[in-house]
């Protein structure tokens, strides 16, 4: 398809079109011209929005659909339509389905699933054989096949041997290994965040310590082993501070927050909402102020929407029994734009993706046009009609957010919202 981009701000701070007004002319899925004005030709669409700004495309590290096993959750096919109109040019998926990814097999069936999207679809492998922490799946071979990253999603590594042989041999292919930072026997049978909201409200806590510790242990076998080392979704002050430190030290790691988490805190708690129960748990307004520096100071290296959606059986029940588990997609843009400026938020929804190999198309004339389309100043209540994925469980229902999405241009195809 080809388009004609009318005065669209230009979004990127490594660009001589920074914040300014251009016309953006593609031809063939490539931008052939821009300028402060271009005359339309024949045979090209215009696209024309209120205050419209383009950035490149952006991507989410951290997202569920559900399928194959869990489709009543989310399909492979909508939650890529979902992410297109939410921003999102390019998301890695998580072995978050049964079977469990961990397989060549595996990452072959969501290439496949996802071919002739807009939205290009980046497989997670598990790191472990069905993601039980037992024997390493077949790493090597899901590399080959796509997978960018290896991850039992949400299922830490208690052994920290596993841990260590996994990241020595994934240094081999150049393979990433993720982490997730939650130590079982400390966590136990814990909800929410262990503070003074989970006494006063009778709700069995998740100590800080739980994250903090396994933070702990597994820098220290990556500096002990090298190789490549992603922690997702953390959530504490300490964390933060525990990173900063490693980074100093020049070892390869990165990390990521879910946008839930420093978006709210546990003082959500009092509804006794099962959409704010999420691992990680929502934290205190000190380890959320945290995490918003340590995004604008690098440490933190970007924002996932974590996105998990699931199904209203397992959400609509009593606190104690309802699973973890947010849907953010929909939402990602508006609640992290506004929480800071415009350059921070799309630098947080872009960085990650040299952190998973995954190519940046610069906005230039001869480059692959790979964009992300919004208006940054747009005031809007985010509420169930605004969702689009099939499953409504989501941590940000009914806030009001600063920031809205139209939609992408990506792989030859323009996909906004009507």
């Amino acid at each position: 398809m080809n388009i004609l981009i009318k005065s669209a701000i230009i979004v990127d701070p490594t660009n001589k079109h920074h914040l300014k007004k251009r016309d953006v002319q593609i031809e063939n899925g490539i931008i052939s011209k821009i300028a402060a004005s271009i005359s339309p030709v024949k045979k090209i669409k215009e696209v024309t929005l209120p205050n419209l700004h383009i950035s490149q495309g952006w991507f989410d590290s951290s997202v569920s659909f559900g399928e194959p096993g869990f489709e009543e959750r989310e399909t492979i096919d909508n939650g890529l339509k979902t992410a297109a109109l939410s921003g999102f040019t390019k998301v890695a998926v998580n072995a978050n389905s049964f079977p469990v990814t961990d397989s060549k097999a595996n990452i072959q069936f969501l290439i496949s699933k996802a071919k002739g999207n807009a939205v290009d679809l980046y497989p997670i492998g598990a790191l472990t054989v069905g993601s039980k922490g037992l024997d390493l799946a077949e790493l090597y071979d899901m590399k080959n096949e796509g997978a960018v990253s290896f991850y039992d999603y949400k299922n830490p590594i208690k052994n920290a041997n596993l841990l260590k042989i996994a990241l020595q041999y994934a240094q081999g292919f150049d393979g990433m290994v993720q982490s997730f930072p939650f130590d079982k026997s400390v966590a136990r049978d814990g909800m929410v965040n262990e503070e003074l909201n989970s006494t006063r409200l009778g709700l069995k806590g998740i100590p800080a310590l739980a994250e903090e510790l396994q933070v702990t242990r597994d820098l220290y076998l990556l500096e002990y082993t090298g190789g490549k080392l992603h922690i997702p979704t953390i959530s504490t002050k300490k964390s933060v501070a525990l990173i900063k430190e490693a980074k100093k030290k020049g070892i390869q790691i990165s990390c990521s927050v879910a946008v839930a988490n420093m978006y709210h805190t546990d003082n959500q708690l009092e509804s006794f909402d099962t959409n704010y129960k999420i691992l990680p748990p929502l934290r205190t307004n000190e380890d959320v102020k945290a995490l918003l520096k340590g995004l604008k100071e690098g440490t933190i290296d970007g924002v996932t929407s974590d996105h998990d959606p699931i199904d209203i059986e397992h959400k609509k029940t009593e606190f104690d029994h309802a699973s973890f588990g947010s849907i953010g997609l929909e939402s990602c843009f508006g609640a992290v734009n506004s929480l800071m400026n415009l350059e921070t938020t799309v630098n947080a929804l872009t960085n990650l993706k040299s952190s998973f190999g995954i190519p940046s198309e610069e906005i230039k004339e001869g480059s692959k046009a790979n964009l992300s389309l919004f208006d940054p100043h747009k005031e809007w209540t985010f509420t169930e009609s605004n969702i689009l994925s099939t499953s409504k469980n989501s941590a940000l229902l009914n806030d009001r957010l600063k920031g809205k999405a139209y939609g992408i241009y990506a792989n030859g195809q323009l996909i906004i919202q009507s």
